[in-house]
């Protein structure tokens, strides 16, 4: 498929200028331009955050008043409860919470909805339960802002709430004691893009202000906010980044013995955003998708070696157990593609028998990226059916449903990603009305746009200047790993890797110098070119370590015949 490559047009007198006062390289400087971070304080907290750059907690809406109640019931003993989420956002917030509370003197439990049986967020069922238990105070984290109903009910069973949360609220609020949301309308904090366990990390650092406890007593739990915040993929910039960058230093001495246990067991060198995002992140979101988030919980709870060893096994299980039923679905999925010709679609509507309803979202994403088209995937179990789907840049998938909606029971979500239910009897109705849609749209004409930091000259290309570009880590959504143009390359050899999935090339460019790529997933392309070709490519930047030498190696994103 063809991509548009767009490379950013950096301000040469800009670059020079913040290259030379704060001692950058020329690359990396260029990168920052072309990102927009220029401002002086702006740099600086984007290359050396400090604890001193997290907001005022209580410039968050009903901050005060949430505070004041938990203290109150920290003084009487009450018996709190918290409400969160079965995936990392969620399982990381009520690990932060309840620490924090616990370590106050006060017991408090947590109950975590099943994401098979109950699906997200607040219901009345758990509700009974937490009456029925005496609970007086529900916290909710990583939710509650649409709980409008449930939260009327907990009011009427003399529950009081105070809601966390950082998903979009409705025009409706919920009618909880207090609302702890900085997306809320006429909200006065500065930064509206914190995860879930952003806000809980907000409501502590509140708190221990309030009780006036040193700082370590909320900066303490920074390896655990990271890891939500990361995972939860919300943009990594402003506090987010200040919360992701010096979290991820803690995260590398973590004293959590559940994490420190989790981590030797993925074998990752160095700690990144990758090592969250692609280690850490699917084995607790596994847990959740086979309806076992509490496993996930408790491995962040737990002080035992021992315990901590056994539920790290289930959790790499668990996750050994979603790839093989991913895989099988994606198979099934690819293959009804191929067979009843959607490829010529304009977008993908697929239904399987008893496919896993915790996974097929995961299977969507794989679909958009592999075919470039919105994916909707269905499960049905008997006459019901549950779906998840994905979609592309430029094509919003929430608005598409609300123009299919006479055959759905429910759905929600957003612009890129939706989940939804209907009866089997619909589909077909479903299917067609969603197709013709999205033919109407003109969906075919979007083409997928490649962002290109910086086209790179044979000087730039040193080991110095790659291990530079560390400063801009952690990557993640928003400040993504660094893409970079280098044209009319030679090309000396290429080969297939992995029957057939990958390739591997050696590029000379005009003054000789080799460069090794590697383009992984892009083993179809290696047809298209031949030995002595001429071509552009785009990739990142690495350094290949191998019998104590290292090696300049790019990883491709996409090749394409030069363009003199």
């Amino acid at each position: 498929m063809n991509k548009k490559w767009v490379c950013y047009d950096a301000d040469a007198l800009k670059v020079e200028e913040i290259k030379n006062k704060y001692g950058l390289t020329d690359l990396l400087a260029s990168i920052l331009v072309g990102r927009n971070i220029t401002k002086d304080e702006e740099i600086r907290v984007f290359l050396n955050p400090n604890r001193n750059d997290f907001y005022d907690p209580f410039l968050l809406p009903d901050m005060n008043v949430a505070v004041d109640r938990i203290i109150k019931a920290i003084n009487t003993k009450e018996k709190i409860i918290i409400y969160g989420d079965y995936d990392v956002d969620g399982i990381t917030s009520i690990c932060v919470l309840k620490k924090f509370l616990e370590d106050r003197g006060i017991s408090v439990s947590q109950t975590i909805p099943n994401r098979l049986d109950e699906g997200y967020g607040l219901n009345k069922d758990a509700i009974d339960r937490i009456a029925k238990e005496k609970y007086t105070l529900m916290i909710t984290v990583d939710c509650g802002i649409s709980g409008i109903e449930e939260i009327d009910y907990a009011n009427s069973l003399g529950i009081e709430t105070i809601v966390t949360d950082h998903h979009e609220p409705s025009d409706v609020l919920p009618k909880a004691l207090a609302v702890i949301d900085a997306k809320i309308k006429n909200s006065k904090y500065p930064f509206n893009q914190l995860a879930g366990v952003g806000v809980v990390f907000k409501l502590i650092q509140a708190i221990s202000q309030k009780l006036n406890l040193d700082e370590k007593e909320y900066l303490k739990y920074l390896d655990l906010v990271c890891i939500g915040t990361i995972s939860d993929i919300v943009p990594l910039v402003d506090e987010n980044r200040v919360i992701a960058k010096l979290g991820l230093k803690l995260v590398e001495v973590t004293k959590n013995v559940g994490l420190k246990t989790l981590l030797k067991s993925l074998g990752y060198e160095k700690i990144t955003s990758v090592t969250i995002s692609f280690g850490v992140a699917p084995r607790i979101n596994a847990c959740g998708r086979m309806g076992q988030a509490e496993e996930a919980l408790n491995l962040f709870l737990t002080d035992d070696i021992q315990k901590a060893q056994e539920l790290t096994n289930k959790l790499n299980e668990y996750n050994r157990v979603r790839q093989e039923i991913e895989k099988e679905i994606y198979n099934d999925a690819v293959s009804k593609i191929e067979k009843e010709n959607i490829i010529d679609k304009s977008c993908i509507v697929l239904a399987g028998e008893n496919w896993h309803h915790g996974v097929i979202g995961i299977v969507s994403s794989k679909i958009t990226e592999m075919y470039f088209k919105p994916s909707i995937l269905i499960c049905f179990e008997g006459e019901e059916g549950k779906g998840s789907g994905r979609s592309i840049p430029g094509f919003d998938l929430h608005n598409a449903l609300c123009k299919s909606s006479q055959y759905l029971q429910k759905y929600g979500g957003h612009e890129m990603a939706v989940g939804l239910s209907l009866h089997k009897k619909d589909f077909e109705a479903f299917k067609n009305k969603f197709e013709e849609y999205a033919k109407s749209t003109n969906i075919d004409e979007i083409i997928p746009i490649i962002n290109i930091d910086k086209q790179l000259q044979d000087k730039e290309l040193t080991i110095e200047n790659v291990k530079d570009l560390a400063k801009l880590e952690p990557y993640g959504e928003s400040n993504k790993c660094p893409l970079f143009l280098y044209k009319n390359l030679k090309i000396d050899s290429i080969r297939s890797l992995t029957e057939g999935k990958h390739i591997k090339l050696t590029l000379k460019s005009d003054n000789n110098n080799i460069i090794t790529a590697m383009g992984f997933n892009l083993g179809n392309r290696a047809s298209e070119f031949l030995i002595g070709d001429k071509v552009d490519i785009v990739g990142s930047l690495e350094i290949n370590s191998f019998n104590g030498l290292e090696n300049i190696q790019i990883n491709l994103k996409d090749i394409m015949i030069a363009r003199n």
